[in-house]
Order: C-alpha cells, then structure tokens, then sequence
C-alpha cells in the first residue's frame, strides 16, 4: 500500500546565518519574538511549520521558493526589497496565475 501524504508538514530554509535569515522572516511576516539560537528557530509552528536551520554546506544550484497570498504584491514586493532582499527577478505573471 502507497504512502499517503495528506499535507506539506513544514518548510525549512537552510542558511550559513540563522538568525539573520529568521530574523528577516520574523520581519517580513510581522512575527512576534525572536531567537538568539544559531542553530534552528521555528518561526511558524502552526499549521505549516516554517523554519531556518543552520547549513556550512555549499549548495551551489539548490534553492527553495516560498509563495505568499498577499492582496497587494506591488506594496509586499516593495516591503521585501525595504528589508534588504536581493531581488532575483520582480513580481511576474505566470501563465498558472502567479
């Protein structure tokens, strides 16, 4: 009998530097507290976890993409590069509807 995966229980964003990563998550999605572990921090426990472990590995070509609702992407779009985000590639129309 198949597995069957019901839900996606979590999304973890490895990074050199933790509590910075978490801290511009913490900012970006307006979360309450904040961690001072440089190892891992859950940001978002409920529902579908969202955390940020360490990692010294190079991932050369690996990444995540982490999609947001938001009902204004031109004002979120501006909220991110105001936190110091590298933009990689403006808000674009995708032909699925993102």
């Amino acid at each position: 009998m198949a597995m069957r995966i019901e839900r996606i229980g979590g999304v973890c964003l490895l990074t050199r530097d933790v509590v910075r990563l978490a801290g511009f998550y913490r900012q970006l999605l307006g979360l309450e507290g904040g961690s001072t572990d440089t190892g891992h921090q859950f940001l978002i426990e409920e529902g579908v976890a969202l955390t940020v472990m360490r990692d010294e590995a190079q991932r050369q070509g690996q990444s995540a993409a982490l999609a947001f609702t938001v009902e204004d992407m031109h004002e979120a779009f501006a909220r991110v590069k105001e936190l110091g985000a590298p933009v990689v590639e403006p808000p674009t129309r995708r032909p699925w509807g993102a």
